[in-house]
């Protein structure tokens, strides 16, 4: 039964962690050897919407990005990278650039939620939300628990077995207390 349930769980997220890891891993990779105009125009963006990011160079910063995303792509690709982690890394990410979207000055249209053509590129990103937040909850169901990787549970080599459980708890796991 348990079996059944952690297939179902790698079922649902294979997916979701190819299609996005991918996704972010080519983002990352794409940035990773920026000229300087291309990263000057990074940093200005983000830093219109988190001004902190413009203490840092514009080298650096791109630098920084794309590590992040190569990142957050390789936690969504290795699939005994556990699928909470994975999520929380994605939903992270995400709300970064959802803030973006919902801080930048003509990104959406006046008094509303609704994307400008300017802010559609970043306003659709927020699938990228649901994924996380839908690849931590699978993560963390009473299935799965924390340590579930798209392969199933995290195997950590300690015995599980009868006899580990009888150590620990006195008894056999089967016999009445």
């Amino acid at each position: 039964m348990a079996f059944d349930s952690l297939c179902r769980s790698a079922a649902r997220q294979l997916p979701l962690r190819l299609t996005v890891g991918a996704y972010f891993l080519n983002s990352g990779l794409s940035k990773r050897d920026a000229d300087q105009a291309t990263a000057e125009g990074l940093q200005q963006f983000a830093t219109s919407t988190y001004p902190f990011l413009g203490k840092l160079d514009a080298q650096k910063f791109t630098r920084l990005l794309s590590t992040g995303e190569i990142a957050v792509g390789a936690a969504l690709l290795l699939p005994v990278m556990p699928a909470a982690v994975a999520g929380a890394a994605l939903t992270a990410f995400s709300c970064g650039t959802l803030g973006l979207y919902l801080r930048t000055p003509g990104m959406r249209q006046e008094g509303s939620l609704r994307p400008t053509e300017q802010g559609t590129a970043l306003a659709k990103d927020v699938w990228l939300l649901g994924v996380g937040i839908s690849l931590t909850a699978d993560g963390l169901s009473k299935d799965g628990g924390l340590a579930t990787t798209a392969f199933g549970p995290w195997k950590d080599g300690r015995d599980r077995g009868p006899r580990r459980r009888r150590r620990l708890h006195g008894r056999h796991p089967r016999q009445s207390p």
